[in-house]
């Protein structure tokens, strides 16, 4: 795994400092993976651009695929996650729906 050991100037994009100041990837949790899940449908939909380009386009095929996959977990995690985690979910692929259904 390549690090950055630099304990000066930036980071490069998607890493964080840790406590010793080396630049790393931030801890992957649920809720980081559910809301990484979130930004793929937003940009599907066209609700935010690309990064590169600026341009927004819309995927609907792909939006309700990652829409699926995040009902798919809340399906198969029902039971076992916090309280917060479970909210975060719930409410993540409710807006979700909602944008989606006005979408079409």
């Amino acid at each position: 795994m390549a690090e950055n050991l630099s304990s000066c100037g930036e980071c490069p994009e998607g890493r964080i400092r840790d406590a010793s100041g080396r630049c790393v990837m931030p801890e992957v949790t649920f809720a980081s993976f559910i809301l990484s899940l979130n930004t793929s449908a937003l940009y599907h939909m066209g609700e935010l651009p690309h990064p590169e380009t600026n341009q927004r386009v819309i995927d609907r095929e792909l939006a309700k695929h990652t829409i699926d996959t995040l009902t798919l977990l809340a399906d198969k995690t029902r039971g076992n996650l916090d309280p917060d985690e479970a909210e975060l979910l719930t409410r993540i692929l409710y807006e979700l729906k909602i944008r989606f259904v006005k979408l079409s």
